[in-house]
């Protein structure tokens, strides 16, 4: 039934036989000689001048004022929750549809994820249905918003740009400020996207990027958290560095702190990858636009574009199909063909450790479960 699709992917890739991923990485720049070069300068560690480029890069290409470096996505989340002052018995708002780093990293921070709906043609968290949503369950008390049916914190929201694609952030940055709830971007997925000119996670109070080896660009892993908030940013620093005292000999910690500093052979390997990043940017663009050609008179596949006054990076190709069924018959067909296809994520709210936690109606984000599948995305070089 999918005949077709899978061979205009073979033949856009220029694999005719051979397994195709769903996304692989792309060393085709300095990353051998800036590992080599980190290797020889003996700093491999958390400390070396690969690290400060690296954040330096990042503050160039976001137009974020800070950037600190970490090991990995999943923990710039973590800290930056700790940050935005969320404390544990808190409630964290963020989307039902997300990878599960962003509800297990509100969990780290003691605490509970609230479960949102997203828009159907962003995939991300829909501000309309949650200003509707904090009108029927959300109050202010002392200037701060409280959930009147558990009577916890709302202290902090967690919207995602998922696969790339930018969210309605400005609309949903106005809905938050009305209840004085701090949002922290989960950018993860998104570097090299804008909305209306401005870059992902410079929105939020604090913005967190994976470099995980299937992302856009990767350090085979690492994070990072942006901020334009000078006392964040120092802060952030101290608390992923164990919370040291700076001293030359002394070992003074003043708070519990984390080991979350990216090391410098990682910082080599992403700062060559960042070199790469507008070419494979435009790569993942021309092909997202080839799938858009193929697909766009087929009635029974949708593929998932950005919106008005946004720039997707791409990340991840999306499409839609007809029902559960139809998913099903396509991860099949595809998979047995030799092409890695992957449906979205399972809902947080139907896995075990969060089966409990408060939601809101989440039709959206139930219909597209059951329909939405990832395709090959490879950066074509």
């Amino acid at each position: 039934m999918y005949s077709q699709l899978i061979q205009f992917i073979r033949k856009t890739f220029k694999i005719e036989n051979d397994f195709i991923p769903l996304h692989e990485p792309r060393f085709i720049g300095n990353e051998k000689k800036y590992v080599l070069d980190a290797i020889d300068s003996t700093f491999i560690s958390s400390v070396g001048e690969y690290v400060t480029k690296f954040e330096k890069m990042m503050c160039d290409i976001t137009g974020a004022k800070h950037c600190i470096a970490t090991v990995n996505g999943t923990n710039s989340l973590h800290l930056s929750l700790i940050l935005a002052g969320v404390k544990p018995e808190d409630e964290v708002l963020t989307q039902a549809l997300t990878f599960i780093a962003t509800a297990n990293s509100i969990s780290y921070a003691n605490a509970t994820p609230h479960f949102v709906d997203v828009d159907k043609e962003t995939l991300g968290m829909s501000p309309k249905k949650l200003g509707e949503y904090l009108t029927e369950i959300a109050e202010l008390r002392n200037g701060e918003c409280y959930n009147k049916i558990t009577n916890k914190r709302i202290s902090a929201c967690v919207p995602m740009h998922s696969f790339g694609i930018p969210l309605d952030i400005e609309e949903l940055v106005n809905v938050c400020n009305k209840y004085n709830i701090t949002i922290v971007e989960d950018a993860a997925e998104s570097l090299g996207s804008y909305y209306n000119g401005k870059h992902t996670g410079t929105f939020g109070l604090l913005g967190v990027f994976s470099f995980n080896g299937n992302k856009t660009v990767t350090a085979g892993g690492g994070g990072a958290i942006i901020t334009n908030n000078d006392v964040i940013a120092k802060r952030a620093k101290h608390l992923s560095t164990q919370a040291k005292i700076a001293h030359k000999w002394e070992y003074k910690h003043d708070e519990i702190g984390y080991n979350y500093r990216m090391p410098n052979l990682n910082a080599a390997m992403v700062c060559a990858q960042l070199e790469q990043l507008p070419a494979y940017i435009e790569s993942k663009r021309e092909l997202s636009d080839l799938y858009f050609e193929f697909l766009k008179d087929n009635q029974d596949i949708k593929l998932i574009r950005e919106q008005a006054n946004t720039k997707s990076n791409y990340w991840l190709n999306a499409l839609i199909l007809k029902n559960r069924e139809a998913r099903d018959n396509f991860l099949k067909e595809t998979n047995e063909a030799g092409i890695m296809t992957r449906p979205i994520w399972t809902l947080m709210n139907k896995l075990t450790m969060f089966k409990d936690c408060p939601k809101s109606d989440l039709s959206n984000s139930e219909w597209l479960e059951d329909r939405v599948v990832n395709i090959t995305s490879s950066v074509r070089v």
